[in-house]
């Protein structure tokens, strides 16, 4: 038996595990860990500027590709608690990381000894197993079942958190016999198919609501067969935008109070039957007028998790199943139905849904200055491909560049659906260009957001991870001022301020450019909008010279107010701009409009 510290059978245990990057910050409770890192070998660290940061970009680096999980660290007070929003992300989204923390001394911890603190039970309800180690021998096992557990079930993260004495203690531990833990995912029956189809036959109007779950599952292959076969439109979830191209003749659009396609709510509401899979019915998508989402259809809802099955409301038929053992068993059962002649034919339904994806369009091609948003994401469209990864997080900007980008592959569209934290969308992207070097990487935020955690832009200068960075900015926190609306008020959103160094910026006060340009990257400034296709090109160019960010600043006007439900009701949907009444005004639509 080899022995060396519990921190150096840790690292070990990682590699075994498939680990090849880590984020984090070190600190002195932690340095144990740090030595073992080094020592070990194997894992690429990138030091980040804030620990928060570390978190979403270790979250970042797992969205990207099929089992990856990400790795932040850092001690477990400050350093911990600034991890628990990346934690509260990823639980949310059911995204596997491994927050591990350096603790001050055992026979301390109750001590009020310098930055220590209960971290294991600040972020249990934000993780699958939060554990602080007190014996250096139960490391290795704690190790195992943290995979164990993130890969199990309905995926999530856990956090370790390590006594520094702990970390220190020489144990016995034997690498090359240590081997992973058996994963654990529920798998829907044959019965439960058959049964769940019999709905989807007796409908007229089926649809399929395609959730996140599919995914994390990497079932999209699955989800595209199962639906060709049965003739069934998809409409994928915000989370599970990607599974079937944008221009697959079977997508219907998404649908939702603020991320959606008109299109995407007219063929919905025209359904009589959806079966939901790997899906969470989150309010943004549902609404909160569920009897408007329920009314005159009904539902089967297949997901990893037993309690999510009725959470947000009883289905006529609930199926415990991981996404893809549950898509195999449809696509099997559905092949032998197509062969006995019992599918029926769904041509006039389909053809129905593309007919309103032709017609039901909003409005993207504006020549005003400053800008319209709307243009940005039209002209974002021209520039940047099918294998683009967007990366964004919440806002005005996130939810225009939901209905207006397009999403060709899964895992392109890499969003914080559940938390939308401001800030995360820079480290994120990071950790995307990390997990995928070779696939261009576009950032989306608005100035709030970009503002948050800029400094993590140093951190891609610093380790050459380059993206492009799209930053639209009215000096507003848009999308609060467009909540406060129905409040009658407007009141500490707006951010704009004379910028005494760059008076040339009128009243949008930060002047991005010099402050990227400063943290090591590249910027370009944009004030009309014919402007943008160049300027997007040049960022291209610059980022594969320089091998840093580069930023595009989309100056726009202060205020527009982008289609949402002021109901929460997704019937109910207030279009605040002019409609495409003619193709020229919507030129990147996945359908030329039809007058």
């Amino acid at each position: 038996m080899a022995r060396m510290t519990a921190a150096r059978a840790a690292v070990e245990i990682l590699k075994r595990e498939g680990v090849t990057d880590a984020f984090g910050v070190p600190g002195a409770a932690i340095n144990p860990f740090y030595k073992a890192l080094k020592e070990g070998g194997g894992i690429n660290h990138t030091l980040a500027r804030h620990v928060e940061g570390a978190s979403h970009m270790a979250e970042g680096y797992t969205r990207t590709k099929p089992g990856n999980i990400g790795v932040c660290i850092g001690t477990s007070g400050p350093a911990g608690t600034d991890m628990i929003t990346g934690l509260y992300s990823a639980i949310g989204d059911s995204i596997p990381i491994l927050c591990i923390t350096g603790q001050a001394p055992t026979h301390v911890i109750h001590k009020e000894d310098f930055q220590a603190v209960d971290i294991a039970s600040i972020a249990k309800p934000v993780t699958k197993m939060a554990v602080t180690v007190l014996e250096a021998a139960q490391v290795p096992g704690v190790f195992q079942q943290a995979f164990h557990l993130m890969r199990s079930g309905r995926p999530g993260p856990v956090l370790i958190d390590l006594p520094i004495d702990v970390q220190l203690t020489e144990i016995e531990f034997d690498p090359e016999t240590y081997e992973p833990l058996p994963v654990y995912k529920p798998t829907a029956t044959r019965a439960q198919i058959e049964k769940a189809l019999t709905f989807l036959l007796e409908s007229e109007r089926p649809v399929i609501v395609a959730g996140g779950g599919i995914i994390g599952a990497d079932a999209s292959d699955l989800l595209v067969e199962f639906a060709e076969l049965t003739q069934t439109p998809v409409v994928p979830t915000l989370m599970g935008w990607g599974a079937l191209p944008d221009d697959h003749e079977l997508n219907a659009g998404m649908v939702g109070v603020q991320t959606s396609h008109r299109y995407g709510n007219a063929n919905f509401l025209e359904s009589d039957f959806v079966l939901g899979i790997g899906n969470r019915w989150a309010n943004r998508h549902t609404g909160y007028k569920l009897d408007v989402y329920r009314q005159g259809r009904k539902f089967v809802h297949v997901d990893i998790e037993p309690t999510q099955i009725g959470k947000i409301f009883p289905p006529d038929y609930g199926v415990v199943s991981d996404a893809k053992a549950a898509l195999e068993l449809f696509v099997e059962v559905a092949k032998e139905l197509k062969a006995a002649g019992k599918l029926p034919d769904r041509g006039a339904w389909v053809a129905s849904t593309q007919e309103r994806k032709a017609t039901l369009l909003r409005r993207t091609h504006f020549d005003n200055v400053p800008m319209k948003p709307q243009r940005v994401y039209e002209e974002m469209n021209k520039a940047f491909g099918p294998d683009t990864r967007y990366v964004t997080t919440i806002g005005l900007s996130q939810i225009a560049g939901a209905q207006m980008l397009h999403v060709y592959k899964p895992r392109h569209w890499i969003n914080c659906g559940q938390a939308g934290p401001l800030g995360w969308t820079i480290p994120a992207a990071i950790g995307v260009a990390k997990a995928d070097p070779d696939s261009p990487v576009v950032a989306l935020s608005g100035d709030y957001d970009f503002q948050f955690l800029i400094e993590e832009l140093a951190v891609a200068a610093q380790h050459k991870i380059p993206y492009v960075h799209v930053l639209v900015n009215n000096a507003y926190l848009g999308l609060i001022r467009q909540a406060q609306i129905g409040l009658d008020i407007n009141f500490q959103v707006n951010l704009e301020f004379e910028n005494i160094n760059t008076p040339e910026l009128g009243v949008y006060g930060v002047d991005h450019v010099k402050v990227a340009e400063g943290l090591g990257c590249k910027a370009i400034r944009v004030t009309e909008p014919d402007q943008l296709g160049a300027a997007f090109e040049q960022a291209k160019k610059l980022a594969a010279e320089y091998r840093v960010p580069v930023v595009v600043e989309a100056i726009l006007e202060r205020i527009t107010n982008i289609s949402m439900s002021r109901t929460m009701d997704i019937s109910d949907i207030s279009e605040f701009e002019d409609l495409a009444t003619e193709p020229g005004h919507a030129p990147t639509s996945i359908k030329t409009l039809k007058v």
